[in-house]
Formats: C-alpha cells, structure tokens, sequence
C-alpha cells in the first residue's frame, strides 16, 4: 500500500511538472467548470491555467508585470501580486481570491449613464456572432438590443450552433458575475454570464462561455425564459481554422459535430451529431479510411479533413 502511494504522489507529480495544458484541455471538455475562481497563490510546483493567463495579462496591462505570459503562477507572479497588493493597500499575501479580481477590475467598472431600454414585448431570440464578439437580442426577429460579449480561447473555443437556455440562476457561483444562463450544449457545459474580470469583454478570453458586463447580463437575464432560443454563428473548427486539431476518441466541440454530420451525409455514421467522439465516430472514422484508402487510425488528421472536404 505505501508503495502504491507513493506511486500515485509519483504520477500526480508528473501531471503537474509536465502539463502547463493539462487545465486548458480539461477546459475543453468542461467549459462552465473552469470559469469558476479558484484560489491562486505561490506552490512548488506551480499553479498552471488560462485564469494565471488572464492574471498576467490584467498585471501587465497595469503595469506590474513585465513578465512572458505563459499561464505559470511563478516568483514573477507572486511579486507582481504583491505589489498591486501594496499599491492597492491591501495584505502583500500573494494570494489571488474573488476580492482581488474585484479590484483588479475596479477601473474598468464605471456606471452605465444610458437609460435602461424597455423590454422587448414579442418573442426574445438571442445571436451570439463570435466573428465580431456582441450578442444581438432579437424581439420578434427584429434587432432590439446588441451588447459586447468575450468568447473562449483558441484552445477552449465557444460552441458554435443552434441551442437553448435550459437553467437560469442568480449569483451562481464566483467567475460567473451576477448572473448565469444555461445551455443545453451536449458535449459540456457552457452558458452565458457574467464576470469579475469585465477587461476581458471584446476578447477572446473564456473557457467557452459568453462572458458579458454584469450590468449587460442582468438586463438580458430579466429578458429571456427557460427554452430562449440561442443561435452561435462561428466557424465550428475555430477562428483559426487553417490549424485544425487532430480529433481523437474523447474530441469534444463544434469541429466533432462538423465531422460527425459528414460522415453521417456520406453514410459511414448512423444517429445524431452530438459533437463527442465516442466509439460509433471512430469506427466511422475507420471503415471511411479504409474505403479511401488512408492509413486506418480513427483518428481525423490534415489529409481526412481535406478528403472529408471539412
């Protein structure tokens, strides 16, 4: 047994040491899981994460970090906390909670001066258009109100497609601002919300969800009901869709839909584009190989992506 333990110490030590992605690729599969805040602070070996990204990102922009960004919470880090935390008044503790996202986001929340509009009187349909990072509120099909929203990562994209708002809740946990908006996307969870970072609207910053000003969200969310229509307009294989990602057993995302609805079309693959690569997929996957005479694998590289003609 003690050596049993130690071999699970050994493992998770691997884990940690070696995979500054580990986070990010479990945020693919789990959108929504990863928005939440998570305690930050100085370990050995390092904290690793998009949320050390962002905290880089908003240190350097106020000028306490000069260092690469590379999502690593490092001695780098830590002092560059500690001095917006001497700065600000705060306890020099190097440990970043919900609080001190607040302030790190305290010029960048100002009071919004703009009448509040009125409600929409017809049916509320929502187009979230990740091309140019706003989500338009249509009343009756007609533009009623359009806001600026973030989007996922490169690495942890929003999912793109026709969905609908399946659970709605008031202050649902921190990362999420005040209010949250389910989908019913079948490959992980993902919605859209609010934030305690509001410097990263207008970028492509979230774990996949759409991310808006608490004050836009609270507005929305007094709009819509349970089974308001969401349209994502995006490219499903991401913004940069000359670098595709390999798809293996265990892909999640827009691109395995994509992929399961050719091979559906072509007839290696029977039932519904639900955009997870189980095993059904990649057998498809294979007997399409094998019929055009590729190297059978089950995996969707470069050369099946342009026979499939994706």
């Amino acid at each position: 047994m003690k050596k049993l333990g130690i071999l699970f110490l050994v493992i998770l030590a691997v884990f940690c040491l070696t995979g500054s992605s580990w986070p990010n690729n479990l945020a693919s599969f789990q959108g929504a899981d990863y928005e939440r805040t998570r305690k930050l602070w100085l370990q050995d070996p390092p904290m690793v994460g998009t949320d050390v990204v962002e905290l880089q990102e908003r240190l350097k922009e106020l000028g306490f970090y000069q260092g690469v960004i590379d999502g690593i919470y490092d001695f780098e880090v830590e002092k560059a906390v500690r001095d917006f935390q001497i700065d600000n008044g705060l306890n020099p503790d190097g440990i970043v909670q919900d609080y001190l996202w607040i302030r790190l986001a305290d010029k960048e929340i100002s009071a919004d001066s703009e009448e509040k509009p009125k409600a929409p009187q017809g049916e509320v349909k929502i187009i979230v258009d990740t091309f140019k990072l706003r989500l338009i509120v249509l009343d009756d099909n007609e533009p009623f109100k359009v806001f600026p929203i973030a989007i996922g990562r490169s690495s942890t994209p929003t999912p793109v497609g026709n969905f609908k708002i399946v659970h709605k809740a008031v202050n649902w946990g921190t990362g999420f601002g005040t209010r949250w908006m389910g989908l019913n996307v079948p490959w992980g969870k993902y919605g859209i919300h609010g934030t305690n970072k509001p410097w990263s609207i207008g970028r492509m910053a979230s774990h996949g969800c759409i991310r808006m000003y608490n004050r836009d969200v609270e507005l929305l969310y007094s709009w819509v009901k349970i089974n308001t229509e969401v349209i994502i307009v995006g490219n499903p294989f991401g913004r940069l869709s000359y670098n595709k990602r390999t798809l293996i057993r265990g892909s999640r995302g827009s691109d395995v839909v994509a992929l399961q609805e050719r091979l559906i079309l072509l007839g290696f693959l029977e039932g519904k584009a639900d955009g997870i690569f189980g095993y059904n997929p990649e057998k498809a996957v294979k007997d399409f190989q094998k019929a055009n005479k590729l190297k059978v694998t089950g995996q969707v590289g470069w050369e099946e992506y342009q026979r499939l003609n994706l």
